[in-house]
């Protein structure tokens, strides 16, 4: 294992912290709820879902937190705003802690940046995510509102790869006129966490990896990824059992974690049954293994809770 040279920033979001040495802190473990497909959404435009499902899904993540160590981020997927209005009151309900707010529509992601400071949680969202598609109407919206933690994605199209990556981050490579860290510190986000993107299986998912150390070790700020999707979208695996594709997910999310992760987006909620257990195993070994480097785990790290 390793300790970066550069001072690493912690993160903290509704007292919940990203960040630090590799095994200081232990991994933000965030599972998605209400996602496209999701089996307890009725409607997904209007918000309709079985909300004892629901709760029975967010109380069990926080059990496992509460067992593990490892905190638990609650990631909401809304396809319009009234969806997503009534996934944040049910939120409210059965969930104290940080959350993270994401849609495939930009104007709804856009929208519920007025929503969140209007029902006064605008400390504990997350926005997901400042990415190469932030377009200047988007911008506006970020710049606005009161929300100032987000995701950056790191993913570049037009240079694949670590360093594209990179340069999408610092000063916008060949696609933007400014870096998205600046652009967002522009917008007024103190609280940012890096996403290199995660691209499928063969075409250069396991970069998202490298990119975690050369990340923090360029930028100090905290990094994770949706790791989950390199697994999701191999093809080979789909005609496979779902404890082979269960196994594959703990794995990826162990590599992802013995890499320097901070966070991982370990996608549908369900998975926290496996995840929860692989991250602290993960976190444990990677804090014994840099204990000759000086750095220790803080007190609710799984090493003082498991072993």
């Amino acid at each position: 294992m390793f300790r970066f040279k550069n001072e690493q920033t912690i993160v903290n979001v509704a007292g919940v912290r990203f960040g630090g040495q590799p095994g200081e802190l232990p991994t933000v473990l965030c599972g998605t709820i209400f996602y496209q497909g999701h089996r307890i959404v009725e409607d997904d435009e209007r918000g309709i879902f079985d909300r004892a499902a629901a709760e029975r899904l967010v109380l069990r993540q926080s059990e496992l937190s509460s067992e593990t160590g490892c905190p638990f981020v609650l990631h909401i997927y809304a396809r319009t705003v009234p969806a997503l209005r009534k996934y944040l009151d049910f939120a409210e309900e059965v969930w104290s802690g940080p959350f993270i707010v994401d849609s495939a529509e930009r104007s709804t992601r856009s929208l519920a940046l007025s929503l969140l400071s209007e029902l006064g949680y605008a400390d504990k969202a997350i926005y997901n995510s400042i990415s190469i598609a932030t377009d200047d109407a988007e911008a506006r919206a970020l710049l606005e509102n009161e929300v100032d933690s987000a995701i950056i994605l790191a993913y570049n199209p037009g240079e694949p790869g670590v360093e594209g990556a990179m340069r999408i981050l610092e000063n916008g490579g060949q696609v933007r006129d400014e870096g998205l860290i600046p652009l967002a510190k522009r917008l007024g986000f103190s609280n940012i966490l890096i996403d290199p993107g995660v691209v499928p299986m063969g075409s250069g998912a396991g970069s998202s990896l490298r990119f975690s150390v050369v990340a923090k070790s360029r930028l100090g700020l905290p990094v994770g990824s949706g790791i989950h999707n390199a697994v999701s979208s191999w093809q080979w695996l789909k005609d496979r059992m779902k404890s082979n594709r269960s196994c594959c997910d703990a794995a990826a999310a162990c590599m992802q974690l013995a890499m320097g992760g901070d966070f991982l987006l370990y996608g549908p909620i369900e998975s926290g049954e496996v995840i929860f257990p692989a991250a602290a195993m993960a976190d444990i070994l990677v804090a014994e293994a840099v204990r000759d480097l000086e750095v220790y785990p803080e007190a609710t790290h799984p090493i003082f809770r498991l072993v």
